[in-house]
């Protein structure tokens, strides 16, 4: 079942890169009592991912600390060595918290996976958008395809925070 509205982020332990190796995260304690806007994406480094979704974000990070967010994270089911070096590679750090989630496990806990085997890229992350307070949802929006940027993208979640 997917998460609505009004629903408790689960928890779910992630691995991210550290300084020292691989450091455990677990989500709902790393969300807890701050505002985040958390974006899914089916894939790191695939086109529609890196030139228009995780840009939007990046581009708009000010816009969302004006409006209270205090962090913007996107996760994509990608190990963690992608996830640092796709962070590298676009220069969001410091903008956007790259969070992977390797084994699927937050985005299956979602009821967010999608199968994309039929293009060569297993069970993958919905793309996906949420505003999330102290762990709960405030507003969440779904693709109806992974391809698009229409309802998930940096200025309809803006749009959401001022509504």
């Amino acid at each position: 079942m997917t998460i609505e509205i009004g629903q408790k982020v689960p928890s779910v332990t992630l691995k991210k890169l550290g300084d020292a190796g691989l450091d455990d995260v677990e989500f709902a304690n790393y969300i807890a009592g701050r505002k985040v806007v958390i974006f899914g994406v089916p894939g790191a480094y695939t086109p529609t991912c890196s030139q228009e979704h995780l840009p939007g974000y990046a581009g708009s990070e000010a816009e969302f600390a004006a409006k209270g967010i205090d962090e913007i994270i996107c996760v994509a089911v990608n190990d963690p060595f992608v996830m640092a070096s796709w962070e590298k590679d676009t220069g969001v750090g410091g903008k956007i918290t790259m969070m992977p989630d390797g084994n699927g496990e937050l985005v299956k806990a979602l009821g967010l996976q999608v199968d994309l085997s039929a293009a060569g890229l297993g069970v993958r992350s919905q793309r996906f958008s949420m505003i999330v307070n102290d762990g709960t949802v405030e507003d969440i929006q779904i693709e109806p395809n992974p391809g698009a940027v229409e309802f998930s993208g940096a200025q309809v979640c803006l749009t959401k925070l001022a509504s």
